[in-house]
């Protein structure tokens, strides 16, 4: 009897094509096929993380559904875009560039730093927010990659997942997408246009629950320009003592106050209540893209104990430590930028926020709300006299296809019928904005004060009993009819 073959690898053989194909041998040399793990999928498939997944940028979202298609006619004008230098009229002090420059050459700064920053760094910002008798050292200072990589870090210091943090309606939409990304839910409360967007305190008091972990405060305010008082702020303060509940202070545009005005820091009044105050140098010394932020931790009582201190030294070794050339040159940034440079920044913003206020308080259907500081204008629209959009939404993307004029609808900051712009796009593209602005208005506006006969397109009927000064005061209508510098200076010249 024949015995069987038997291949190299160990396999019975067959000279049966269907037995050779059934039994297949490794290549030689090769070792034995490894098993496959329980539980392992027999194809590729990576997904995203949940925290990938739950993480929306709401304005990005809203932003890239619009088909934003300009008139081909006429130039783009965006009035959306929170980056004060991207036009070019607003720099940062000669003193900043040459603090950085000296940083880079001396050659000290170009390794890694502590995670929570370099000491000196960090006292310089110390002695920079103690102000109104507040004392800070660089213990209660922790570095950032920017003011949003402060937040990040207060939120997920104080917050677990499923809890949640109280934020403002209309607010900046970064705090949702720093919360909901790691599984904490947001919960807002409401800011009163009548009343210059103050906080509505009952609104806020009934948001906080057992799980609320922190509030969210943002003064001066993005998108609405406001700057809270003293007094305001004492309210705030008084329900979250009440409550137990810490406060993320973003404040960020800090000092960024117009005439009349006074800016006062949550650490500056809080006696009991622990404060995250978040800044940087993003927008009053004008240096988004430097990325330098800070957390100044206000807590005269010790509430918030080591455990918290030690939880941001600890989250802050994820970004292995902010710019280091700028750490280096933070010292002489905040100590020798000249109070003219933030009076001069201040005085243009406020101008455009008068010429923009003054022109778009007579269109007919617009609202606007007088900002008080930092760098935006929100516009309510009276929808109902817009009857061709039923949302923001669709009114902006009709604008930007007609005019070519760019504004952020009030969607994206969590308020619908309403339209943030901002101020600090240069003077002539402002008032040829607010020219197309008014425009569009008026062809698609259907009132009473338009039903009336004999007016041209692009004229509005007033009652009888408004006259033009009343519309417009002394100072406003000097504003609106005043020629722009580079005409002021060929009068002169002609003169």
């Amino acid at each position: 009897m024949t015995p069987p073959m038997t291949a190299s690898c160990g396999v019975l053989a067959s000279s049966s094509p269907e037995m050779m194909q059934t039994s297949p041998c490794p290549p030689v040399g090769a070792s034995p096929p490894s098993p496959q793990p329980r539980g392992r999928p027999q194809e590729w498939h990576v997904p995203a993380s949940d925290i990938a997944r739950s993480t929306h940028n709401y304005i990005r979202s809203i932003v890239e559904n619009m088909k934003i298609e300009p008139n081909p006619d006429k130039k783009m004008i965006a009035l959306s875009i929170g980056d004060p230098t991207i036009f070019g009229n607003f720099r940062p002090p000669e003193e900043v560039v040459e603090a950085v420059r000296e940083s880079l050459l001396s050659l000290d700064y170009n390794g890694y730093a502590p995670s929570s920053g370099y000491a000196e760094a960090r006292d310089a910002v110390a002695r920079y927010s103690s102000v109104d008798g507040v004392q800070v050292s660089a213990e209660d200072v922790v570095l950032c990659s920017g003011c949003s990589c402060a937040l990040d870090l207060c939120i997920t210091v104080l917050a677990n997942p499923g809890q949640n943090i109280l934020v403002p309606r209309p607010g900046f939409s970064i705090y949702r997408t720093l919360a909901e990304g790691l599984g904490i839910r947001t919960k807002a409360y409401n800011l009163l246009p009548e009343r210059d967007w103050e906080v509505d305190l009952d609104s806020l008091e009934a948001a906080v629950d057992a799980d609320t972990a922190a509030i969210v405060i943002n003064n001066p305010s993005n998108p609405c320009g406001s700057v809270f008082s003293r007094e305001h702020l004492l309210d705030i303060l008084a329900i979250a003592a009440r409550h137990r509940v810490p406060i993320i202070g973003d404040e960020i545009y800090e000092h960024l106050v117009f005439p009349g005005q006074r800016y006062h820091s949550l650490g500056s009044l809080s006696e009991e209540v622990p404060i995250l105050s978040c800044s940087g140098l993003t927008k009053r010394f004008l240096v988004p893209g430097w990325r330098m932020g800070w957390i100044v931790i206000h807590d005269r009582h010790d509430v918030l104990g080591a455990e918290v201190r030690a939880g941001l030294q600890k989250l802050s070794q994820r970004i292995i430590g902010s710019n280091t050339l700028v750490q280096g040159a933070l010292p002489a940034i905040l100590r020798d930028t000249p109070e003219s440079f933030f009076q001069d920044t201040i005085h243009k913003l406020h101008h455009h926020a008068r010429v923009a206020y003054a022109r778009l308080r007579r269109v007919p259907g617009l609202s606007p709300v007088m900002p008080q500081g930092a760098m935006y204008m929100m516009v309510g629209l009276d929808m109902d006299r817009f009857p061709a959009f039923r949302t923001d939404l669709q009114l902006v993307d009709r604008l930007v296809r007609e005019e070519s004029v760019f504004l952020l609808p009030g969607q994206c900051f969590d308020l619908a019928g309403y339209v943030r712009l901002v101020l600090t796009v240069p003077e002539e593209q402002l008032r040829e904005a607010c020219a197309r602005i008014e425009a569009f208005c008026l062809r698609h506006y259907q009132g009473a004060f338009l039903d009336a006969p004999g007016l041209a397109d692009n004229e509005v009927a007033l009652p009888e009993d408004i006259e033009i000064a009343d519309i417009f005061d002394k100072d406003e209508m000097a504003a609106e009819t005043a020629p722009p510098p580079q005409q002021q200076q060929q009068t002169q010249a002609c003169a």
